[in-house]
C-alpha cells in the first residue's frame, strides 16, 4: 500500500456541482473552467466526468491542446486567446474558440488566411477588472474587423469578467453587467460574464453562458458561506500516511527553527506530506489535521515532504490515514483561512507527485 500523499477525487461530487449550476442556471448555457489542471483536479479526468457541460475554458493553447488529444470534443474557449500566428493557426486547427481582448490579437487574424476558419470566438470587454480587455471603442473596432474576417465562419460572443462578485450586493458588479448589457445589445451579441459567484448570487448576469469554476470543486466563493450551505459537494480530499511516531520531553523543540517547544512531554507523529507537494507552508504551527476522526495540530514549520503534528493522548499507529483537508472536518476554505490565502491557491497548488486517486465514476 501506498504511504504517499494521495488527492481523492469524487467525480460524483463534481457532476452533482454541475448539476447546481444548471438549476441555478436554467436559461444559460454553461462553459466550465477547468484551467491550471482543473484547478488541482485533473483536467482530463475531470472534463470527461463534467461531459455534460456545453463547453470549456481554459487559460492557455497547451491546456486545450492537451484536451483535444485525450478526446474532448466539446467546444473549448481559450481565455488568455492567442499571442501569434502559429497559435492562431493551432487554435484554428482544432477548432478552439479564442478570446480576443488586445488589439494585436486582431492585426493577427487580419494578416494571415486559415486553411479552417474559426467556428466560434469571443470579444473580451473591459468593464472595471482593468485586467484583459478592450474599450468600448476598440471592441467596436475589433467587432467590425472580426465580422468582415474570412478566418471567422460562427458566432461571435462578447465576454467580461467580474472584479467583485464575491462581494454580493457591490455597486460594481451592477455597473459592470450594465455595461455588457449596453454592448450586446447595441450589437446582438451573446454573453458570458457569471462566475461561480455571480451564478450563486446574481441571477440578473446569467446571461447566455455562465462561467463555473470553484464552485464546479465543491468549494465556496463567498467568505461567509460554506459549500454545503450553497448545496455543492467537496470534491478533492487531500490525505497522507503518519510514518513515524516518538515521544518528546518538554523543552524539546520540533522542525527547522525550533519554532515549536513543548511545554510538556508530548507524542508526535510524521506525516509525509509537505511544500514539494503542495501543502502550503504558511499552514506552519497554524493548521489542524483530521485522523481518526479527530483533530490533530501541526507543530512547527511545514518542511518539503513532511509535517508534525500532536498526536498526544490519541490511539495513532503508523501507517494510519490523515485527512489533510476535504472531510467534514476540515473544509479547504478553513484551511485557506489559516494559511492567509484564498482555497483556490491551496488546491492549485497540489503537485504533480501528488497521485490523483478518482472514485465514483
Amino acid at each position: 500500500m501506498s504511504t504517499y500523499p494521495v488527492a481523492n477525487i469524487d467525480l460524483a461530487a463534481l457532476k452533482h456541482n454541475l448539476e447546481r449550476v444548471k438549476t441555478l442556471t436554467p436559461k444559460s448555457r454553461v462553459m466550465s473552467v477547468i484551467k491550471a489542471n482543473a484547478y488541482g483536479h485533473g483536467a482530463i479526468h475531470v472534463a470527461a466526468a463534467l461531459s455534460a457541460s456545453d463547453a470549456f475554458a481554459v487559460a492557455r493553447l497547451d491546456e486545450a491542446l492537451q484536451l483535444r488529444g485525450a478526446g474532448i470534443e466539446q467546444p473549448i474557449v481559450l481565455l488568455e486567446g492567442v499571442h501569434s500566428l502559429s497559435e492562431l493557426q493551432l487554435a484554428a486547427e482544432f477548432d478552439l474558440s479564442p478570446v480576443f481582448h488586445h488589439q494585436s490579437q486582431i492585426e493577427l487574424l487580419s494578416s494571415c488566411q486559415l486553411t479552417t476558419p474559426l467556428s466560434f470566438c469571443w470579444i473580451m470587454l473591459e468593464t472595471g477588472m482593468h485586467r484583459l480587455g478592450m474599450t468600448v471603442e476598440g471592441a467596436e473596432d475589433a467587432l467590425t474587423e472580426m465580422k468582415k474576417s474570412h478566418n471567422i465562419s460562427g458566432q461571435i460572443g462578447l465576454m467580461s469578467h467580474f472584479a467583485n462578485a464575491d462581494w454580493v450586493d457591490d455597486e460594481r458588479n451592477s455597473q459592470q453587467l450594465m455595461r455588457v448589457k449596453q454592448f450586446s445589445e447595441q450589437y446582438g451579441l451573446s454573453v458570458s460574464l457569471a462566475n461561480s459567484a455571480a451564478v450563486l448570487s446574481y441571477v440578473d448576469s446569467h446571461a447566455d453562458w455562465v462561467r463555473p469554476g470553484l464552485m464546479l470543486y465543491g468549494i465556496s466563493p463567498f467568505e461567509d458561506k460554506t459549500a454545503h450551505e450553497l448545496g455543492l459537494e467537496p470534491v478533492m480530499r487531500l490525505t497522507s500516511k503518519v510514518i513515524a511516531i516518538q515521544d518528546i520531553k518538554q523543552g524539546d523543540q520540533v522542525g527547522y527553527g525550533g519554532c515549536w517547544q513543548a511545554k510538556q512531554n508530548t507524542r508526535i507523529a510524521t506525516v509525509n506530506i509537505g511544500y514539494g507537494d503542495g501543502y502550503s507552508r504558511q499552514l506552519s504551527n497554524t493548521a489542524s489535521v483530521s485522523i481518526k476522526r479527530q483533530l490533530a495540530r501541526v507543530l512547527g514549520r511545514v518542511s518539503m515532504d513532511m509535517i508534525v503534528i500532536d498526536i498526544s493522548g490519541l490511539d495513532i499507529e503508523i501507517g494510519d490515514d490523515v485527512t489533510l483537508w476535504g472531510n467534514d472536518l476540515l473544509a479547504v476554505e478553513q484551511l485557506a483561512q489559516q494559511a492567509n490565502t484564498i482555497p483556490y491557491e491551496l488546491v492549485c497548488q497540489v503537485s504533480d507527485r501528488v497521485k490523483r486517486n478518482y472514485y465514483n465514476g
